[in-house]
């Protein structure tokens, strides 16, 4: 652990149109706020146009599009001016290659092949034969359009390199003679012969765990934090590294002093690897600060509605199953036919059918020692109860696997990851519908809420292996905002209104597809009110993903358009309007209660809290690139100065309340990290003591509201009362002094759902 992690972080998607003077120009905000250090997007040059800074093409200069080098000076002075430090992203796994003349390294191996100084940069199967390059038109004759144009191949916009002394002749016959070769997008898939990020062919796997690729791609980064001007790394996807133990062995001992996260997503119950690392980007925080807030009561209730709307009941594991198989067989086919060549004993398609199996059963995105052999175990089981035929082909390429020194054992895992992301996240969380709340990262559609007493036992391990982890809400990743989430948390409480509303509107306004409309009217509801144009493009863009109706490979146009005036219609019939509008008006109140609560567990738990960009206010932001859209900082700035001077805003104000607990939240973590170094559950005594969870963080005491329809149906907080401290003690969101003992909660909530008490001292200070 470093000598001194954050206190807490502020995400900020720097990006061309929010750059690093825009930025720097937060910061004053960024510190009233109460956070010590800003957390950026990828600061090194990307693809041009890059919204997300994700896709790198020079790892040896600062994007220009954010600024360059200057804008970066004149961040770090403004942070320094005000003592916050610096968390940059950086991404290991992959770098861009849309418009390989960006890419020097990328565009020297298109023009020398084998012979380029960065041939070993890239994960390319030479042995294959030519690069093949998936851009063309799905045409017989799309090369008719290709163009020889100052010394370089032009296909449309696409530009690309010419070998010495292969330039004679026309633009085809040059073509033919270069290490690359131009194809249809439709062969990507299946075809390609460099490993990717996922099924992106835009972005090229690079092999970091050759000694001089690390350093040659990590020089910039590490001498920032050897210069004291990066306090803390996230390493993005760690999991596509061939052998990421030994690469953060190795970028620990390079940064032996940054505060160095990973984003690692854990399946339940999985246990982060022995990594030296101060922990994860926090979706397994998420996922249980986020099933507090659900009333486990209701999973019967959702799973008959689900199997109503289906006509079916649907199985959580045989849908998964496929949809990774799916995406082991079609949008990876390209890496299991890699995989499988690597197994020559084995005929080839059982040797292809064995290695997809087992990643269709792997239960984990990847297996590491020491449980790495449990996971492969399981998945060995699971594959032949599905395929007893293939029981020879899978028991010979599992042998293969066992050994940490075969090259198949070692490219492996980079496809369970691929598998799992693209089978479960991108594919199965949109076709399985019953309660989108929990289709999260980091989370599982099939854990229905998490009670008090299992996520205490959650922040005590995480207090004692890893305190310096990261905790989240929401992020660039995830499907829905933690206020959306926090809202839809409310139908778990109102399961036999929620049916008989969502039976009603699919019915008056039907779509052919009723998983995927259960999830339509859900998000609808969860984020009501929501601009049109914004609702249009998240549903395409689901749905797509669903590839169950539509695809992005094969869009249908009829499925498409009927989803669209079903959208339409929310806004167009005036009925449909009316009931969208007086639902989600309806549960708003209780969905606000939530996201109180959700967000002062999130900040106060064990770990470094991270405040995802514009979510200190009310966001209702779904799945990129909605998540990533402007935020009116000048708001957020003015509101801040009114609560400090004074206003304590009602909870139904433009997400004024919210702003109140994050800030005055955050403020006493930085001032005084004492009062969070330890972890102990607080009982609460009385009739509703369930509608309430309760900490001692050492000094700090959190105190939530849970199920609060619940609550109001059992009359209020009646006798129910927390046993605090013998001393005085303060709230920061109200002012109000208690004096320790039995303090019913009908007056320590009285004002707010929440309620963060500290030592009266440090009170006043993080309260003025």
């Amino acid at each position: 652990m470093p000598a001194t992690p954050p206190k807490a972080t502020y995400r900020i998607q720097v990006r061309p149109g929010f750059d690093l003077d825009a930025t720097a120009a937060i910061v004053d905000y960024l510190d009233d706020l109460g956070v010590s250090h800003l957390y950026t997007a990828p600061l090194l040059t990307a693809t041009p146009g890059s919204q997300h800074g994700y896709d790198v093409v020079d790892h040896r200069a600062v994007n220009p599009e954010l600024g360059g080098e200057a804008a970066r000076q004149r961040l770090l002075r403004a942070l320094r001016d005000k003592q916050l430090g610096l968390v940059v992203d950086i991404v290991p796994n992959h770098a861009g290659i849309a418009v390989p003349v960006t890419n020097p390294a990328w565009w020297d191996v298109l023009r020398r092949g084998r012979d380029s100084s960065y041939a070993d940069w890239f994960d390319i199967d030479w042995d294959r034969g030519r690069l093949l390059l998936p851009v063309l038109a799905d045409d017989p004759a799309a090369l008719n359009d290709l163009k020889l144009v100052d010394g370089e191949l032009r296909y449309h916009e696409h530009r690309f390199p010419v070998a010495d002394g292969t330039g004679d002749g026309d633009a085809r016959a040059v073509h033919d003679r270069q290490h690359y070769e131009l194809v249809s997008w439709r062969r990507g898939d299946a075809e390609l012969t460099y490993r990717r990020f996922f099924a992106i062919t835009t972005l090229a796997g690079l092999r970091v765990e050759d000694p001089a690729v690390f350093a040659a791609t990590h020089e910039l980064i590490l001498r920032w934090a050897a210069d004291g001007e990066v306090d803390g790394i996230r390493v993005d996807h760690p999991d596509g590294l061939r052998d990421p133990a030994g690469y953060l062995a190795r970028l620990r001992e390079a940064a032996p002093d940054a505060w160095l996260v990973v984003e690692k997503i854990l399946e339940y119950g999985e246990e982060l690897p022995d990594w030296p690392v101060d922990g994860t980007t926090g979706y397994d925080a998420l996922a249980m600060v986020g099933g507090l807030f659900i009333d486990i009561d209701a999973e019967g209730d959702f799973t008959v509605l689900d199997t109503q709307l289906n006509g079916r009941q649907t199985s959580w594991e045989d849908l998964t199953h496929s949809t990774k198989m799916a995406a082991a067989t079609q949008l990876l086919a390209a890496e299991l036919t890699r995989l499988a060549a690597l197994a020559p004993e084995v005929p080839t398609e059982q040797a292809r059918a064995a290695l997809a199996e087992l990643a269709a059963a792997f239960d984990v995105y990847r297996g590491y020692p020491p449980d790495g052999a449990r996971h492969l175990a399981a998945a060995r089981s699971e594959a032949g109860r599905r395929r007893p035929d293939l029981v020879r082909a899978l028991d010979a390429v599992t042998r293969r696997l066992r050994d940490p020194d075969d090259e198949l054992s070692q490219r492996f895992p980079q496809l369970t990851g691929a598998v799992m992301a693209k089978g479960v996240e991108d594919t199965a969380f949109y076709r399985w519908t019953r309660f989108v709340a929990l289709n999260e990262v980091g989370d599982s559609p099939t854990r229905f809420g998490v009670p008090p007493a299992e996520f205490h036992r959650f922040a005590t391990a995480q207090q004692v292996r890893w305190p310096a982890s990261m905790t989240t809400l929401s992020t660039h990743d995830t499907k829905r905002s933690e206020d959306i989430r926090a809202r839809l948390a409310v139908l778990s409480e109102l399961p036999g209104r929620w049916a008989e509303q969502v039976k009603s509107w699919m019915e008056y306004a039907p779509l052919p597809d009723p998983a995927f409309a259960h999830l339509l009217w859900q998000t609808a509801v969860g984020a009501w009110p929501i601009e049109r144009e914004r609702l249009h493009a998240y549903v395409e863009k689901a749905a797509r993903e669903a590839a169950a109706s539509t695809s992005w490979a094969d869009p249908d146009p009829v499925f498409e358009q009927a989803l669209h005036d079903v959208v339409d219609r929310m806004y167009d019939d005036p009925s449909l309007h009316d009931e969208l509008t007086e639902l989600a008006a309806a549960i708003a109140p209780a969905g606000w209660c939530n996201s109180l609560g959700q967000k002062l567990v999130q900040l106060t738990m064990p770990g470094v809290p991270d405040t995802y960009q514009g979510t200190e206010l009310w966001d209702n932001s779904l799945v990129d690139p909605d998540n990533r859209r402007p935020v009116d900082f000048d708001v957020r700035r003015e509101m801040l100065a009114r609560i400090d001077a004074g206003w304590r805003p009602p909870v139904d104000t433009d997400g004024a309340a919210k702003l109140l607990v994050v800030s005055r939240t955050l403020r006493l973590r930085r001032a005084h990290p004492e009062l969070f170094t330890t972890y102990r559950p607080v009982a609460a005594h009385g009739r509703v003591s369930r509608h309430v969870v309760a900490f001692d963080r050492g000094g700090a005491i959190t105190v939530a509201t849970r199920l609060p329809l619940g609550l109001a149906r059992a009359g209020g907080w009646c006798d129910t009362a927390l046993s605090l401290p013998v001393h005085d003690v303060k709230d920061l969101f109200t002012g109000r002094v208690y004096s320790g003992g039995e303090t019913p909660l009908d007056n320590l909530l009285a004002d707010y759902p929440v309620a963060l008490l500290a030592p009266l001292t440090a009170a006043e200070e993080a309260a003025p």
